[in-house]
């Protein structure tokens, strides 16, 4: 197995028209591995020049790419796809020094971007219209055209896959796409770019790393048809004001405050294996679908604490690069500070700290932002730790007794994306799900996507739906065309 020195991309630079091109600024980034504080070198960073230099080869990309037949897009679409697999360990090996994941989840990532790519390969014939009876002598029917140039802003949790999944449906639909990475961990979408820009005719995949100045502008620039973040709330606002400026069309997947419920019949080893899955310690709970709120009923709650305690206590830490690692550490030292905050407002508030709750400090961790898988018990729905999105590995867990009660407690939330049930009982289950209001819900599972389910929040969770065909067919506009024949 490769080092990840190996892995990093040698390319630093934006990437658009088909070539590679230094900032027109010169303005740098410095990249730091978050496990062991040293350097990754830098990247280009890219601002207003760039990205006008940049949205205008994508627009020219996108006028020869909408006329290649859907076939012919299928078929790089899934030549894409098996040279991301030939790339998925160094892939992985990069997102793993980059952003903090640990190696072993990093690389289904890098599979899941793949399955992706073959996914929609496979749909691009199913950009169906329809056809709209008026009568003889007339004929109306729609097409699906694609929209041009669509931007993509990225979260630093799932570099990677996030790139390549969220490309994979507009290129499929025909339009060009740019691709702004993390500033936290840019380098594995600098390889993406590497790997199967030159699949694609010129300016239809460009990837620019930088920071505010290029997030502005991309959603502002008249030639940009729509844009879409994997972010947070606040950013998320910001990107749907600024585009209202023109018009464009908005995909949001932001925050989420999930919740997890278990009912007096679950079997408590499956809750405790569940919360930990779907709580995402892993990559350190920094995952907006994570189930931060652990809803037990009284009948089960000690029983299953204990078990989730335990299950804690054998995760494997390690540098993520290493592939016996199931833990990764914090992005960044602000993500460690938060983290450390949400501990101390727990305290103050009067939960009680059930396991965690300090940064690891101990050799091979002390340069990195190493933090315990924490638990909070007792837990109060008016505690901060209850209420905000952390983005950190902190649980927080909630006994309840009273189901109407309990389902008012999870709805009241500014969020909606996931919840989790468990029950073995189908009206309990059903009736359930009917009553959260989320948009993505596991009944005795949690944290696994399905790609092909559709995949969006409700409330401020977000606009839109994603890894499905909804995603394909939002990355469309209906044009609608009647006939008159002439008698």
């Amino acid at each position: 197995m490769q080092t990840y020195r190996d892995a990093l991309p040698r390319s630093r630079d934006l990437y658009y028209g088909g070539g590679w091109h230094v900032s027109k600024s010169g303005t740098r980034m410095a990249l730091t591995n978050p496990a062991t504080g040293e350097s990754l070198g830098d990247v280009a960073a890219a601002e207003a020049e760039d990205v006008d230099a940049a949205v205008a080869a994508a627009h020219e990309g996108f006028k020869v790419w909408r006329k290649v037949k859907p076939a012919d897009r299928a078929a790089i679409l899934r030549q894409a796809a098996h040279v991301i697999r030939a790339h998925a360990e160094e892939i992985a090996l990069i997102d793993a020094a980059d952003s903090g994941g640990p190696y072993r989840r990093m690389i289904r990532d890098a599979e899941g971007g793949a399955a992706a790519f073959e996914f929609f390969a496979g749909l691009t014939t199913e950009l169906k219209g329809s056809t709209i009876p008026f009568g003889d002598g007339c004929l109306n029917y729609t097409e699906h055209e694609p929209l041009g140039v669509v931007a993509r802003i990225n979260a630093f949790n799932h570099p990677f896959l996030f790139a390549a999944t969220r490309a994979a449906a507009p290129l499929a639909a025909g339009n060009a796409v740019v691709i702004k990475p993390p500033d936290q961990a840019p380098l594995s979408t600098l390889r993406l770019a590497e790997l199967i820009g030159p699949l694609f005719p010129a300016g239809v995949i460009s990837v620019l790393p930088g920071g505010l100045p290029c997030g502005e502008r991309l959603t502002t620039h008249p030639l940009i048809a729509k844009v879409s973040l994997i972010g947070s709330v606040p950013t998320g606002k910001a990107i749907a004001r600024a585009a209202a400026s023109s018009l464009k069309k908005v995909g949001l997947e932001l925050g989420g405050k999930n919740a997890l419920v278990a009912y007096p019949d679950a079997d408590p080893a499956a809750v405790a294996k569940g919360a930990v899955q779907g709580m995402n310690f892993t990559w350190c709970g920094q995952s907006c679908g994570s189930t931060s709120r652990v809803f037990l009923h009284s009948s089960i709650h000690d029983q299953v604490v204990d078990l989730i305690v335990e299950a804690i206590g054998k995760i494997s830490f390690g540098l993520p690069t290493d592939p016996a690692s199931e833990m990764g550490c914090l992005v960044n030292k602000a993500q460690l500070d938060k983290t450390a905050r949400y501990v101390q407002s727990g305290l103050d508030e009067g939960a009680s700290l059930a396991a965690g709750g300090r940064p690891m400090t101990d050799a091979p961790y002390a340069n990195g932002f190493f933090f315990m898988p924490t638990v909070f018990t007792n837990v109060q729905p008016t505690m901060a730790i209850a209420r905000e999105e952390i983005f950190g590995p902190i649980m927080s867990i909630l006994r309840w007794d009273d189901e109407d009660q309990m389902l008012d407690t999870v709805n009241d939330s500014e969020y909606g994306l996931t919840a989790s049930i468990w029950t073995n009982d189908l009206t309990t289950a059903h009736t359930a799900a009917r009553r959260i209001e989320a948009g993505y819900i596991w009944v005795n599972n949690a944290g696994t996507h399905y790609l092909g389910a559709p995949f969006g929040g409700y409330k401020q969770s977000g606009l839109g739906r994603e890894e499905s065909i909804e995603e394909l067919f939002e990355c469309t506009q209906i044009k609608n065309i009647n006939i008159t024949f002439k008698i």
